[in-house]
């Protein structure tokens, strides 16, 4: 019950704070890895952001890049125009940076094997990117941290374990500690080298502690957490262990803990799941904050403030999940039982309120809590980032907030990693763009792919085959901001969740109920149709293809649908194999004489990738489609939304010439989807033409699957 009423509260500050703050974090800027890679270099080799860390002017990151082995660095004079200024190889896996001015120390992990652990802590001039100087470490370090008067450096030396080895179960030898190495005149004293023991502290594994984050205080107190043993330690500038203590355990509510994919299901409940935290930073000199990634048993799914003492000054439960659950955000397919993963944490105190960010790295997004009472955190935002945030750091002084996401989809032609930037400005929060926030029940959503407008201000949205096992119609108030689902209504064949349904169009049936076209799927025996459904959901009519069309089928069937007068009419995304190059069909269905027939459409030829529709939607003397590319990022050229006359849309019997239709450009996309500061997403699903003509696009998150999890909501303008 605690879980839940945190929720609430969370929620209600979140959509106060959107509409009412006057100061609001918004993403102004994205930088791909692959930009600092030289002009030699092969760009489709993978690349990742993992810890970055700020100059002490904020004028210059520096991020780790395991896959490549170097130390990437980006010129943010002007944060709105990230420039490259290279990557510096390491002679090993660096796993994280701390930075003292414009000198960069990095964490490097050289081990030949677990057994034999090994490491060095480099010294890095970002001016020239030359290392100056290095330090044999005790073992395989992670996190570095710096203390705050820049007098020594902290390394958690994990010596992590093979999770291949006996399960993954701890403990393994040779057992990790902290390092710690004095700072003099800038350059890193290795004679100055202690370790601090942390064995026989925690009670899981006291031979083993992997020692995971670390972070300093303005006491030069360093708190490490030991993520797998969930335990805690506050140890002294001398190495002295001060106190320690588990981290703790928490009852989860409302949950989804069952491991399945297709269906979001908040109903169960886990109690004493441990904490097990990864990241931490203190807030003070007297409390810290960590994230609970939960990675080994755990998966508690939020996180905590503690004090020095071991007491537990706030617990976020299952409020954070909630809210990220409610912006489309949650991680289904990847994980029921983890849940979203906070991971990062940082701190910072922007115009003098004290700030803890909170990053979900399977969810792809940071939480901005206004932590000016320990005990009683607000949740201000949730931001959007890049696919498996690692890390973050607040540049208080330029109002700036920037992440580091690990994610690089090259090999499947998707996203590379990127370094996001967001500014602190005097102006609306711009995302989320769509939320269930505010309804009378937990909505989770996702996978958004058609769209069709109600009366005045409402539009109707369906999911698509992601979530097979809850096909779902959900009902959008637009004439908020953000735009709000307030129910959610599940399509259902003789009383049960409908199977066998890739819903990517809907519209009305001018009877109070929807058409619903489904892509359909031969090889996953998912049929090409058109469904009639009620306004309860029920399916009362189903309607398979003609033989003429399934003879020539292709799996990139309908992704939108319309109604002028009694014919249906349906987009096909690409060519089936009876069409000429760059033709699709829009394909007709009378609902009262049940003959079936189409018009050609005539679509851009692309350079790379492909082209195809994606929805169609019939407004007074026009039908509107939106024609795209499957291209994301910088390579994107077709987001468009075209109109055709409605005079041309006169089908001609299949199997025989077919007429082309022509069409206009009304709007292209790239433009707005490049506002939104992030790369440019490929999947724009859904368009709708309210009463007063206005018309709103959406796109498809994939269901948080190698994805952002973003979804924009939009207004392209008016229908003329």
């Amino acid at each position: 019950m605690t879980a839940r009423l945190l929720g609430l509260t969370s929620v209600l500050a979140l959509c106060a704070g959107a509409a009412s703050a006057d100061m609001n974090f918004n993403r102004i800027a994205a930088f791909p890895t692959v930009a600092n890679m030289g002009e030699d270099d092969d760009t489709g080799r993978e690349s990742s952001a993992e810890i970055i860390a700020a100059t002490d002017d904020g004028m210059m990151l520096a991020y780790t890049d395991s896959p490549l082995g170097v130390l990437g660095r980006i010129d943010i004079t002007d944060p709105k125009m990230p420039k490259p200024l290279g990557n510096i190889e390491m002679g090993g896996e660096p796993t994280s940076v701390a930075i003292i001015g414009t000198t960069a120390f990095v964490g490097v992990n050289t081990s030949e094997s677990y057994v034999a652990p090994s490491g060095s802590l480099k010294v890095v001039d970002l001016k020239t990117g030359q290392i100056t100087g290095e330090c044999a470490l005790s073992g395989q370090p992670d996190s570095v941290a710096k203390a705050k008067d820049g007098s020594f450096i902290v390394i958690a030396i994990e010596n992590e374990r093979d999770e291949d080895l006996n399960d993954g179960a701890i403990p393994q030898m040779p057992a990790g500690m902290l390092d710690m190495i004095a700072i003099r005149d800038g350059k890193a004293d290795c004679g100055s080298l202690k370790s601090a023991d942390m064995t026989g502290l925690a009670e899981i594994a006291p031979t083993d502690p992997e020692p995971e984050f670390v972070d300093v205080n303005g006491l030069g107190e360093t708190v490490v957490t030991m993520q797998e043993n969930n335990h805690l330690a506050v140890v002294s500038k001398d190495g002295k262990v001060l106190a320690h203590f588990s981290a703790g355990t928490v009852d989860l509510e409302g949950i989804d803990a069952t491991d399945e994919r297709g269906a979001l299901v908040f109903d169960e409940s886990q109690p004493g799941r441990k904490r097990e935290p990864d990241a931490v930073k203190w807030i003070d000199d007297d409390h810290f904050a960590i994230a609970n990634e939960g990675d080994y048993e755990g998966g508690s799914r939020g996180w905590t403030i503690f004090s020095k003492a071991g007491d537990v000054v706030f617990e976020s439960g299952t409020s954070f999940e909630q809210a990220v659950i409610q912006i489309g955000h949650y991680p289904d397919k990847r994980s029921d039982a983890k849940g979203i993963e906070p991971e990062s944490i940082e701190v910072g105190t922007f115009n003098g309120t004290p700030m803890v960010f909170v990053g979900a790295e399977r969810a792809s997004v940071v939480g901005v809590y206004d932590v000016s009472n320990p005990a009683a955190p607000v949740l201000k935002q949730i931001l959007p980032s890049g696919i498996g945030p690692e890390g973050y750091v607040a540049i208080p002084s330029r109002n700036l907030l920037v992440s580091a996401n690990e994610v690089d989809l090259v090999e499947d032609g998707g996203a590379r990693s990127h370094v996001m930037i967001y500014e602190y400005q005097d102006a609306p929060a711009a995302y989320p763009q769509l939320t269930s926030a505010g309804a009378d029940k937990l909505i989770g959503w996702g996978a958004i792919s058609g769209l069709v407008a109600g009366e005045g201000s409402t539009i109707y949205a369906v999911n698509d085959s992601f979530y097979g096992y809850q096909p779902t119609i959900f009902t959008i108030d637009a004439s908020t901001t953000p735009a709000r689902i307030t129910d959610a209504t599940y399509v259902t064949r003789a009383g049960m969740p409908a199977q066998m349904l890739d819903m990517e169009g809907i519209t009305l049936d001018g009877k109070g109920g929807f058409w619903i076209a489904s892509e359909g799927r031969t090889d996953r025996l998912i049929p090409h149709a058109i469904y009639n459904v009620n306004a309860k959901g029920a399916i009362k009519k189903e309607i398979a293809l003609p033989a003429e069309l399934l003879a020539v089928e292709s799996r990139f069937g309908f992704e939108g649908i319309t109604m002028i007068g009694d014919t249906l009419w349906m987009a096909v995304q690409r060519e089936w194999k009876d069409d000429p190059e760059d033709h699709v069909k829009l394909v007709a269905y009378d609902t009262k004489t049940e003959e079936w027939g189409a018009v050609l459409y005539p679509k851009a030829k692309p350079d790379t990738g492909w082209v195809g529709l994606s929805e169609i939607v019939a407004q007074g003397d026009w039908v509107y489609v939106i024609e795209r590319d499957n291209l994301i990022g910088a390579a994107a050229v077709t987001k468009k939304v075209y109109r055709i006359p409605a005079s041309e849309m006169v089908a001609a019997p299949l199997g025989g010439d077919l007429p082309v239709v022509t069409k206009e450009e009304v709007s292209d996309l790239i433009p707005a989807l490049k506002s939104f500061g992030g790369y440019v997403v490929d999947k724009i699903e859904g368009l709708a033409i309210t009463d007063d003509g206005t018309i709103w696009a959406a796109t498809d998150n994939d269901g948080v699957d190698d994805s952002s999890g973003e979804t924009f909501f939009w207004k392209i303008g008016t229908a003329k």
